[in-house]
């Protein structure tokens, strides 16, 4: 199971956290700066796998460095290291696609539309979509019915045959 997501610049400020299990703020706060000063000392000729004990012995971490961003999962013993890695890369596509190049600044700015697309791809801890383009779609119909006045009106009346007179 996917205990969290994390994304963090390489200041250690936070971009975007997801936590699967509960943790309390000040938990998830010391994950976050024990997680940054791992990551910032360690060697770039290293891999990108890290046993973490912060949820228990059978945690691991895995992150990867896009620009000036970490990219981090953490995860159990249930799940790859590389299916892992994997799903960084398609959520990094997938944020690509739907930003034209994403940089840092997208997502601060568009903070729920990165979590929708995170919740597109893994739901309560589990990897549900691999495919980017199927989550790209899934989130221009979420968009579209965000933008479209009385939407679902519109999707009933069309689902149903009703016409309003």
């Amino acid at each position: 199971m996917i205990r969290a997501v994390i994304i963090i610049n390489d200041q250690g400020k936070p971009r975007l956290i997801k936590f699967y299990d509960y943790q309390p703020v000040e938990k998830q706060q010391e994950i976050i700066r024990n997680i940054y000063s791992v990551l910032c000392s360690r060697p770039e000729n290293v891999s990108n796998f890290v046993q973490d004990s912060t949820f228990g012995p059978d945690t691991r971490l895995v992150y990867k460095t896009f620009a000036t961003l970490y990219f981090i999962v953490i995860f159990d013993e249930s799940e790859n290291e590389l299916a892992i890695l994997d799903l960084m890369q398609v959520f990094v596509e997938t944020l690509d696609k739907c930003f034209h190049n994403v940089c840092e600044l997208d997502i601060v700015f568009n903070f729920n539309k990165v979590h929708t697309i995170l919740n597109e791809i893994i739901l309560g801890g589990q990897v549900v979509e691999m495919s980017s383009s199927e989550v790209v779609k899934s989130v221009d119909e979420i968009s579209w019915l965000e933008k479209t006045p009385n939407s679902i009106v519109r999707v009933t009346k069309s689902i149903s045959g009703w016409q309003g007179r």
